[in-house]
């Protein structure tokens, strides 16, 4: 009976200590992302600030963005007419295309589609920039120097991809529901006044505001993690391009998980 028992610790323990290792590390992960938000927020809201820095981030996070973002929106707001119509004119409720196509880009497309744009584009170029900087060594330049990295680097990604996404979100907003009115009136011949009528009466407040909620945490948590890859990196250019990846890569499910999130909060039952 004790060799018996003796024999089977043996087996489960190769078995257990992989899956001990890798919660282990995710646990180590978790709290090191959690000190690095806490330190980046409390940087975001103490003097000194830096408005050129600041401004310049804007300019790369929001208008460089808006080509990108623009073209994803009114392509995703005409294939949604067209779906729509596909589906909805099997059961004669084609009058309810207009409903589906604002609800859908407010509430859930446009901010979606917009922080998995700007997570592949910004979160990737604030990741190696900044995991450039580290294995160079030019964020322990900046130790030296007495600037503080988080003030110089990390606070004005922080705060203008929490500023400057629910604007493209915005914008996207508007550029889907044109999409979706360019199908409707110029292929599926509705009427314009009828379809702008039925879109203006079906959108609330609400609709909006969750969007533009949801967009101001995805650009939070797009320059956290672009930030927080590219400080931890190591490595020379591999460990830059390992950081790149993860950046997006951890991006794009924070942004998955917390859509559900923000969902339940505003349209939970």
């Amino acid at each position: 009976m004790l060799a018996d028992r003796t024999t089977e610790r043996r087996l489960n323990i190769p078995l257990l200590s992989p899956i001990g290792r890798v919660f282990l590390a995710f646990l180590a992960t978790a709290g090191r992302l959690t000190l690095f938000a806490g330190a980046s927020v409390s940087h975001c809201v103490r003097a000194p600030f830096y408005p050129r820095l600041i401004g310049h981030q804007m300019i790369e996070i929001g208008y460089y963005s808006l080509p990108v973002v623009g073209l994803t929106a009114i392509f995703t707001g005409m294939v949604l007419a067209l779906q729509s119509y596909t589906g909805f004119s099997r059961f004669n409720a084609e009058s309810a295309i207009a409903l589906v196509v604002v609800l859908s880009v407010t509430r859930e497309l446009g901010p979606v589609l917009a922080g998995l744009m700007v997570a592949g584009r910004i979160g990737a170029a604030m990741a190696a920039e900044i995991g450039t900087m580290r294995v160079t060594e030019q964020v322990d330049a900046l130790t030296t120097l007495s600037a503080n990295p988080f003030k110089y680097l990390v606070a004005p990604r922080l705060i203008a991809g929490t500023l400057m996404l629910p604007v493209l979100v915005l914008i996207a907003d508007i550029i889907g529901v044109f999409g979706g009115y360019l199908i409707g009136v110029y292929k599926l011949g509705f009427n314009p006044a009828n379809y702008l009528s039925q879109t203006w009466d079906v959108l609330e407040t609400q609709d909006v505001v969750s969007g533009l909620v949801k967009a101001a945490v995805y650009g939070f948590l797009i320059a956290l993690m672009g930030c927080y890859h590219g400080y931890h990196s190591k490595g020379g250019a591999q460990g830059v391009g390992q950081a790149t990846t993860n950046a997006v890569v951890s991006s794009s499910i924070l942004i998955l998980s917390f859509n559900y999130v923000i969902t339940a909060l505003f349209f939970g039952v």
